[in-house]
């Protein structure tokens, strides 16, 4: 039964090639089955081995948006995790580290120090990861969780590696419970059962989970982190589901190949990162021109140009905005969270079926590599599908007209080779029955009609997806505007501040294009102070806002240091414009990694 008390966060720290993901995967699990609501969110360097790993996994008995501000438990699997993060621990915390290698150094008052003597409790195992699975031990005995709880996950984790690796790991781990039984004073709030047990997904696996259910027949990709997980999850599964899945040699290779399957009639989409996306923007504007449906995601990391690769920023707004040459139709859209993510697939793939342009998705690492659990009721894997104006069968010898100017816009697509529907599809623009300009004569007239007859059917688009609306408190002192992945941190700092005396509701942007500009203008005007919260230095948001609407907002939140906002980073930063400090708040961030 949830009741809101349990919230409990733990750190694990090392270097690359220490096996942290193991013990992390572990915890997670364990706390997932209980039926807690968990969210992680690992920071990592981009290299194999060494640098500096920071995995902070966050459970609560109540619905758990943020990896959150506070740490409950730390556990250093090297120096550089006691040295860095130590001074983060408060009195009532806890470390865990290996005591015959670290030097725990002085940390702050009613901070307990939980030396664990590895060689001794693992009679001088030569295995340098074993200390992971002493460490867990510790942790459930620190947790009030019963030892069985991990055996059965140790087990299940080990069990492809044979009975002696096995017993190996379940022995050194009842090694650290007992030691810590035995030493350790263990939190006073012990894990509580859930209502059921929760599933755990990544927001990339929701992604493709997502356009699994919402039909996709061909995925093609070319690695690029942080967006990598969609096509692990594509290829794992592809078999199973009929999927056929394509690396490629590079993205503009792929953006052409999920074109060309997306012509074809197939449901086709693929994944990359901003730079990816760049070199896929020539093919996006070809499917804008050859009215093909696609849908392209970017999953967003600290740019330019190579960037900082294994990092979070939502810096590639005006990029998706202005993919390609010319004047074209596009949806674009942020989602939240990762169930949003996997809703919005099918929801998408009808909107660029139904009006034959191209979708962008727009995530980012904190999204697509964060972990959460989710409740399986919540995961409808059979969406509603419309194709919309798809010719699957010979309709006769009537003349047929591919790209003819209807009142909508949207003209009838037969799939390719049908009877009686040939037709001509190219880079060029064309007639209405598909003959290329350029091949006849450059007509002026007929280039303004086709130009007209595609930007007729966004037209409606604002009608076909949900608009904005305020959540929280009318009557609000502050009202704070964001998009895509601001959304849960947000959500965790309004209550804090409503703590602090300050009333402050929030209006969430999930759809990019269309941006119901209209219903945004109205329910700003009624905002006393508005405040704009994005992950980017330039305030890529608040731009297109401004030029879209003509709102200029009170204030601005922004980070660019390739870590998302924590709760407190926007709790600080409306106190200090209310205060009139400064009109545009930028948050330390004080975990270094």
């Amino acid at each position: 039964m949830s009741t809101g008390k349990y919230d409990f966060s733990i750190a694990i720290g090392g270097a690359a090639g220490q096996g942290i993901a193991t013990p992390g995967n572990i915890v997670a699990q364990m706390m997932a089955r209980r039926g807690l609501h968990i969210n992680a969110y690992n920071a990592y360097q981009s290299i194999v081995r060494g640098g500096h790993i920071f995995l902070t996994i966050r459970a609560r008995d109540d619905f758990s948006r943020s990896h959150g501000d506070k740490l409950d438990l730390l556990l250093c699997l090297n120096q550089d995790t006691m040295d860095r993060h130590l001074g983060l621990m408060v009195s009532g915390t806890r470390v865990l580290f290996n005591s015959d290698d670290i030097n725990p150094g002085t940390p702050a008052s009613g901070v307990e120090l939980c030396g664990l003597p590895i060689s001794e409790l693992t009679d001088n195992s030569r295995n340098r990861l074993v200390q992971n699975t002493v460490a867990l031990g510790a942790f459930m005995h620190l947790s009030g969780l019963d030892f069985e709880i991990l055996e059965e996950s140790t087990r299940q984790r080990f069990a492809r590696q044979g009975e002696v690796v096995v017993e190996e790991n379940v022995s050194v781990a009842r090694a650290g419970y007992q030691y810590a039984l035995e030493n350790f004073t263990p939190f006073p709030i012990p894990a509580p059962l859930g209502e059921k047990p929760l599933a755990i997904w990544t927001g990339n696996d929701a992604l493709a989970m997502g356009g699994a259910a919402a039909g996709v027949k061909f995925y093609a990709a070319y690695p690029m982190s942080p967006s990598t997980g969609v096509l692990h999850w594509m290829a794992k599964n592809a078999r199973d589901l009929g999927i056929m899945v394509r690396q490629m040699e590079d993205e503009i290779a792929v953006a052409n190949t999920v074109i060309g399957a997306a012509h074809s009639g197939v449901r086709s989409m693929c994944a990359t990162s901003g730079g990816g996306f760049a070199l896929m923007t020539e093919a996006i504007g070809m499917a804008g021109m050859m009215e093909v449906p696609a849908v392209f995601i970017n999953v967003q990391r600290a740019g330019p140009s190579t960037g900082v690769p294994t990092k979070t920023e939502q810096g590639d707004l005006w990029q998706a905005l202005g993919a390609s040459q010319g004047d074209f139709e596009r949806v674009v859209v942020a989602p939240f969270n990762s169930l949003d993510a996997f809703n919005t697939m099918p929801e998408l793939f009808n909107l660029t079926d139904q009006l034959q342009i191209p979708g962008i998705v727009l995530s980012d690492l904190l999204i697509s590599e964060g972990t959460s659990t989710v409740d399986p009721d919540l995961v409808d894997v059979y969406p509603e599908i419309n194709r919309g104006e798809l010719i699957t069968e010979s309709t006769g010898s009537k003349e047929y007209m591919r790209y003819e100017s209807t009142e909508s816009g949207v003209s009838p697509r037969a799939l390719p080779g049908l009877e009686g529907h040939i037709h001509i599809v190219a880079t060029d623009e064309h007639d209405e029955n598909s003959l290329l300009i350029s091949d006849e004569f450059t007509d002026p007239h007929k280039r303004r009609k086709m130009v007209e007859k595609r930007a007729r059917k966004i037209i409606n688009l604002e009608n076909m997806v949900p608009s904005p609306s305020i959540e929280g408190e009318e009557d609000a002192d502050v009202t704070l505007v964001g998009w895509g992945s601001t959304y849960n941190v947000i959500k965790d700092a309004i209550p804090m501040l409503k703590e602090s005396g300050i009333k402050v509701n929030h209006l969430p942007i999930k759809w990019i294009v269309p941006l119901h500009k209209k219903t945004i203008e109205e329910l700003l005007s009624k905002s006393n102070k508005t405040i704009i919260v994005e992950n980017n230095y330039s305030g890529q948001f608040a731009r297109y806002l401004r030029s879209e609407t003509g709102i200029t907002a009170d204030g601005y939140i922004r980070k660019y240091d390739g870590e998302p906002f924590a709760p407190h980073h926007i709790v600080e930063a409306v106190k200090e414009q209310l205060a009139g400090k400064t009109k545009i708040s930028v948050p330390y961030q004080e975990i270094m990694v």
